[in-house]
């Protein structure tokens, strides 16, 4: 179980810290023509969401790897299926392709329940 939760951690720490690491480093007109969506939010919303992605990543594999408070992984997993979730709806009122956030949500949650079984 511990070794699924990693694999399942490492790839999501992967995957948030790439999309939440070119959300904030990128200007939002650069993000614009990938990422539609960021056309219908402020500038600073737009980087609190990419902080708040990379922080999620981290909080998926430090916590595991250092021993120090590892409930915090699960917890992590379950914010990033929150801001999925957001993401979801968000794409939904655009008409805008779901399948990344949804997948990304749901991998999320199975992280959460890997990682509450484990700690």
């Amino acid at each position: 179980m511990t070794i699924a939760l990693w694999i399942v951690n490492i790839i999501l720490a992967i995957a948030y810290l790439a999309a939440g690491g070119t959300k904030l480093l990128q200007p939002k007109a650069k993000l614009a023509p990938m990422m539609g969506w960021v056309e219908d939010f402020a500038t600073p919303y737009v980087k609190l969401i990419a902080a708040a992605e990379v922080v999620g990543a981290l909080g998926l594999v430090l916590p595991l790897l250092t021993s120090i408070a590892p409930i915090l992984a699960p917890i992590a997993a379950v914010c990033l299926a929150i801001i999925m979730a957001g993401a979801v709806v968000v794409h939904l009122r655009r008409k805008e392709p779901v399948l990344p956030a949804l997948v990304l949500g749901i991998v999320s949650i199975v992280s959460a329940g890997l990682g509450f079984a484990v700690v």
